[in-house]
């Protein structure tokens, strides 16, 4: 690149001095076409300014103005499509985290260039800084206004909100939905933002409005982009291409890094998490937090919006019913897969364990996976059923999947897992009574599956009157069966008097047909 001194050299030598062309290249080592092209400008450019052909301040800027480059048509051999990518990646990170509250966890550009180093590009930290100042400093877009008709779209985003859940704090999952006629907003909390949540979300968004939007916008998110096929155009992930045409909705896309132009939902997130959650941020549980979240809702949503024709976001929803897409049974949003039972009698879910009745050790089973809960299948019969775990490395095991095990192994059961985990009201009978005779606990387990917990104590009660030190499995279930009997009894009982009374019923009614505007004295003798 030439400087102004390069340039005032090439002038001054070749102008003043009488040196060649030649002579000057073998100087400087300057392109000699170069040398030509500035000592040509310079004498036709000191000839105007004698001639006075042209404004004088101008020509004598011209003059003196430092060597200018077309780069209009120049590629950035270093800073290509993809780098610029991955540093919009990382702004956009450093604006989730102030949203978080976290600026002081923000990348610096050197840390930025760092990354990029680790990744494998080759470039400098100026060009890295060049570009970062440039794209802080862009003009800020206009917005174009958009009108939508009713029933036309909605608008899905994850957020996330800090609480704090049964005295421990966390970072919970918000999905959001909105409408884009009116702003009706809808949210729901989960775990994670894995595709179970996604779909749950969406099925229980439109239970909820009672329809179904004709196109739905999203933005990048993995749960519902399986790949870039170019920059412009995306492939569904499979779950939502099979919930699109369930429902019969269609997706959209918006372009990479254009957040804004699902511009909705994306400032809902935020009004949402500081409309409901800067009032109360603590709860025992994650459903009270989302009976809570609920509630808040309905306020904000019966509210009249004075930007927009003072109507409620409940006023336009209304409107917008008789133009949605009918709405169906709900879809099944579990996540499905086939999974070995391992020696334990477990399968393992997300490095969870959960346990399965143990003749099926070796087997496969088929998961369904929910929010909330999981179901496990063994040849199309539901064999077990858990509360879903977001721990680390937990086990969830149900005695009554052990029993076949526990019965040869009976001694197994003092200091096993499951016994650990099993039902507090079981672990005091046990701890009462079968510390000595494990094995008949064991069937007192199988009698409850049969009966209930709720009948086993009752029994429990009625015997302690009777002998509380002489209680075991054989004298619980005489008494279950004996109250079984009775109740057997009372309603054949009960049955008996029904059909007398349905026959006296009957024979008043018989004795109204036969009279004819009057009654028989001697027919109402019985």
């Amino acid at each position: 690149m030439i400087s102004l001194m390069d340039k005032q050299k090439i002038i001054i030598d070749g102008f003043l001095g009488g040196k060649s062309q030649w002579a000057i290249h073998r100087e400087t080592g300057i392109d000699r076409k170069t040398i030509r092209k500035y000592i040509r400008e310079y004498e036709e450019k000191r000839a105007m300014l004698l001639e006075g052909e042209r404004d004088k301040l101008i020509l004598t800027e011209e003059i003196v103005e430092s060597p200018k480059y077309d780069a209009s048509n120049r590629t950035k051999v270093k800073l290509t499509e993809e780098i610029m990518d991955k540093i919009d990646f990382y702004l956009e990170e450093n604006e989730k985290k102030i949203q978080a509250g976290k600026s002081k966890q923000q990348k610096k550009r050197i840390d930025i260039h760092e990354c990029l180093e680790e990744e494998g590009y080759d470039i400098s930290y100026s060009t890295v800084c060049n570009y970062i100042k440039n794209k802080l400093n862009e003009k800020k877009e206009a917005y174009i206004r958009q009108e939508y008709d009713p029933g036309d779209v909605s608008e899905f985003d994850w957020g996330h909100v800090k609480l704090e859940i049964g005295g421990e704090a966390k970072a919970i999952q918000m999905a959001v939905m909105t409408t884009a006629r009116g702003n009706y907003r809808f949210a729901y909390l989960y775990q994670n933002q894995k595709m179970e949540s996604f779909l749950d979300s969406h099925v229980r968004f439109f239970n909820h409005v009672g329809g179904v939007h004709k196109e739905i916008v999203y933005d990048n998110m993995k749960v519902a982009v399986a790949r870039f096929v170019s920059k412009t155009e995306k492939e569904p992930t499979e779950d939502l291409l099979k919930l699109s045409m369930y429902y019969g909705f269609k997706y959209r896309f918006c372009n990479a890094r254009r957040g804004n132009e699902k511009g909705h939902v994306e400032r809902s997130v935020e009004y949402v998490r500081r409309k409901v959650f800067s009032k109360k941020d603590s709860f025992e549980t994650l459903e009270e937090a989302n009976e809570y979240l609920k509630e808040e809702l309905k306020k904000l949503n019966s509210k009249p919006q004075k930007h927009n024709e003072n109507k409620s976001a409940k006023e336009f929803l209304e409107e917008e019913l008789p133009h949605l897409i009918k709405l169906v049974p709900s879809y099944d949003i579990s996540r499905v897969v086939e999974l070995r039972v391992n020696k334990y009698s477990v399968i393992n879910i997300e490095e969870n364990k959960y346990s399965v009745p143990d003749s099926l050790v070796g087997k496969f089973v088929t998961a369904k996976i929910y929010p909330n809960n999981i179901l496990v299948y063994h040849e199309n019969e539901l064999v077990a059923e858990h509360v879903r775990s977001f721990g680390a490395n937990t086990w969830n095991i149900k005695i009554e999947h052990y029993l076949n095990t526990l019965k040869k192994k009976p001694g197994a059961i003092h200091r096993s897992t499951a016994m650990r985990q099993m039902n507090s009201k079981l672990q005091e009978i046990y701890n009462k009574y079968y510390t000595e005779n494990p094995k008949d606990f064991i069937d007192l387990i199988e009698l409850i599956s049969k009966e209930g917990l709720e009948k086993i104590e009752e029994s429990i009660k009625g015997l302690e009157k009777i002998n509380p030190l002489n209680i075991d499995t054989e004298k619980i279930k005489l008494l279950c069966n004996r109250q079984k009997e009775t109740i057997d009894e009372n309603k054949h009982k009960n049955t008996e008097i029904e059909e007398h009374s349905k026959l006296i019923l009957n024979h008043y009614g018989d004795l109204l047909k036969n009279s004819s505007g009057g009654f028989d004295k001697e027919a109402l003798i019985i």
